[in-house]
């Protein structure tokens, strides 16, 4: 069975995370787009379907991106595009690779980078809807600091073996990107959103 077939790889929390990137990307109001790790082209078609020009690099050729090359070299100059999308891409290189994959996509982005990974957690989340009131959500996420033992696809993840989400966000700030959004949704609560600016 194919890794992105639908039943086993589309459960509801990743169709979840995908409108979160195109929503984030749309209203970046952006032209090109670099995608990263374009994994099963859903958010690509979507995108180019909405007239939005995508380029995709992946350092695997089955995955047919435009591009083949790692997000520790990738192969365009500087700030060749408007935005720059690595959703659950950055997880899949050991920690200390971070920094570098980070200075990769600052350099190539003209202005916004958009990324998402994955935090691990428990979450406690209470949802609210009456008659003439907006809907409400009501959520924190616990995480304990649990050992990742790296093996399978994940080198690591956020809320495991000391990387907090503090961590991340600092190590954003000490490479002179701006946060300008960060969130989870805790209808996809493994996926940690970070919107970036130069």
């Amino acid at each position: 069975m194919n890794k992105y077939s639908f039943i086993k790889y589309n459960y509801i929390e990743r169709w979840v995370s995908y409108w979160h990137q195109i929503d984030e990307v749309m209203k970046l109001k952006t032209g090109e787009v670099l995608e990263i790790g374009p994994g099963n082209n859903f958010v690509t078609d979507y995108l180019r379907n909405l007239g939005i020009k995508v380029k995709t690099l992946d350092i695997k050729e089955e995955n047919k991106p435009d591009v083949i090359a790692s997000v520790l070299a990738i192969p365009f100059s500087d700030n060749s595009f408007d935005s720059v999308l690595c959703a659950e891409v950055l997880e899949h290189l050991p920690f200390d690779n971070f920094t570098k994959a980070l200075e990769e996509l600052k350099r190539v982005a003209k202005k916004n980078i958009i990324i998402s990974l994955p935090h691990w957690g428990w979450l406690f989340y209470a949802k609210l809807k009456l008659p003439l009131i907006s809907e409400k959500k009501i959520y924190f996420k616990l995480s304990l600091f649990n050992k990742h033992t790296p093996g399978g696809e994940h080198f690591w993840e956020i809320g495991k073996n000391g990387i907090t989400i503090n961590k991340i966000k600092n190590i954003i700030k000490e490479n002179n990107l701006k946060i300008k959004k960060e969130f989870l949704d805790p209808d996809s609560p493994y996926h940690h959103f970070l919107i970036l600016e130069k």
